[in-house]
């Protein structure tokens, strides 16, 4: 019971004693960055075995299907944009970047790139849909060391944060409002949406929220 009041109730990135006392620093803790890079890694393979299951595409994907649609620019511009686009807001949000922002482009695309031809492509529907759910959950699990690292984050997390700052709901409720708005919109706009896609945009939120629980409750020095 005690869980589920975490998932759905905790309003911020829980510190741990490995965590950084602010994300502009170019001399982190050694174990924090190993943390950091692990976090990383762990959400590349998610991101990875979500591509791999061929239900869907995640949420901010299908806008970039969608943006793609009306500026004939390509799919990989316009998700570089939309990350530019997401940074600017960062500015009234007051979020900070640190070595963790750079990082999450940099690692996530490695750990996608080389996981990926290693990976199941499922052929039947029962098996796409729990694959996508180990995505999903690698994702959080990655999302919570990383972000409790607190050397900046990347472009859609610094916006779950600073949401969930000045708005003070759940960070699970946060992050589902961002995915779900974010679908809507690219499907409006003619991106396409699976079933993956859908589970990855109400799952996100929880599955984040229960990374931040197993990292705290597992850092205890």
């Amino acid at each position: 019971m005690k869980i589920f009041t975490f998932l759905f109730s905790t309003k911020q990135v829980p510190t741990v004693y490995w965590s950084a006392k602010q994300p502009l620093t170019l001399r982190p803790k050694p174990l924090t960055l190993v943390f950091l890079v692990f976090g990383l890694l762990l959400f590349g393979l998610g991101e990875s075995v979500l591509i791999a299951s061929g239900a869907g595409v995640s949420p901010w994907t299908v806008l970039a299907q969608g943006v793609s649609n009306y500026t004939n620019w390509s799919i990989g511009f316009c998700t570089f944009a939309l990350s530019a686009l997401v940074l600017l807001i960062w500015i009234p949000l007051k979020q900070k970047p640190g070595i963790g922002t750079i990082l999450n482009a940099l690692i996530i695309a490695l750990a996608i790139e080389l996981s990926l031809p290693y990976l199941p492509q499922p052929q039947t529907n029962f098996m796409q849909i729990q694959q996508v759910i180990v995505g999903v959950v690698l994702v959080g699990f990655g999302s919570g060391f990383y972000l409790i690292a607190n050397l900046g984050s990347g472009p859609r997390d610094g916006l779950m944060v600073g949401l969930q700052k000045i708005s003070n709901y759940p960070i699970s409720q946060v992050r589902t409002a961002i995915e779900v708005c974010v679908v809507i919109i690219g499907w409006l706009m003619g991106g396409v949406v699976g079933l993956g896609t859908i589970i990855f945009a109400l799952g996100i939120g929880p599955s984040v929220s229960f990374g931040f629980y197993l990292v705290s409750k597992t850092s205890r020095p």
